[in-house]
């Protein structure tokens, strides 16, 4: 499965990125995140869905928008 890269609105530091990757990795069937603060991104591997890692997401207090 390749991995899918999707926006992060909000984060703006390094400790933003963590706090998504977090909340991320808390998702079923997430196995991988890669973030990109410059970009704006988070790369994830795994077949989660968007709406389950999206709601993780918002409830860290940040905002995922679709593929980048």
């Amino acid at each position: 499965m390749e991995p899918k890269v999707y926006r992060v609105q909000g984060m703006t530091c390094g400790g933003c990125a963590k706090h998504v990757e977090k909340a991320l990795r808390s998702v079923p069937g997430v196995t991988g995140v890669a973030m990109d603060v410059a970009q704006g991104t988070a790369t994830i591997d795994g077949p989660a869905t968007f709406e389950a890692m999206a709601a993780s997401v918002a409830a860290a207090g940040y905002e995922m928008a679709g593929p980048a």
